[in-house]
């Protein structure tokens, strides 16, 4: 039997002007994009937390510092690349993910095809092994606002050797 881990990423990031939105590498037509020192991928950063959680491995703040310039304006899929390297580095390989995307707007079905293509491309997995969901906040709190996005994501991982 495998030796199995889980992980969990939480992210929020709040809509600013000026800005794409882009969500699980997908450019979406919408007024405003997610404010960040990245290309703010909410739903690419809470992947990297699922995957650095189950390998126990900190968190995406830990590896790429919104302080550090290298990051400014990077694709969110270059760290997803790179955070597949460390875990498969650490001795893990990817089983599958979940991730529910939170927004009011906008609606984000027709993009989920191209968003698990993208990412299944940058972790070299297949397609198969990622679902995604989008949900609303029927109008509570600040997301339900629509001053921004939050994904939840969850990532199962096994190990290939001893840990």
């Amino acid at each position: 039997m495998k030796n199995m881990r889980i992980g969990i990423g939480i992210d929020f990031h709040r809509f600013a002007i000026n800005r794409k939105l882009i969500l699980g590498g997908v450019e979406i037509p919408h007024e405003r994009g997610l404010a960040g020192h990245s290309d703010a991928d909410v739903l690419l950063h809470a992947i990297c937390d699922a995957l650095l959680g189950a390998a126990a491995l900190g968190d995406i703040g830990q590896h790429f510092p919104d302080s550090d310039p290298r990051y400014k304006n990077i694709s969110s899929l270059l760290l997803l690349a790179e955070t597949k390297q460390k875990i498969a580095s650490a001795g893990f390989q990817i089983e599958n993910l979940d991730a529910t995307i939170i927004a009011e707007r906008p609606k984000l079905a027709p993009y989920i095809a191209e968003m698990r293509s993208k990412i299944a491309e940058a972790l070299g997995i297949g397609v198969s092994q990622i679902n995604i969901k989008a949900t609303t906040a029927e109008g509570m709190g600040a997301i339900g606002r629509a001053e921004g996005i939050a994904v939840w994501a969850t990532a199962l991982l096994s190990a290939q050797r001893a840990s």
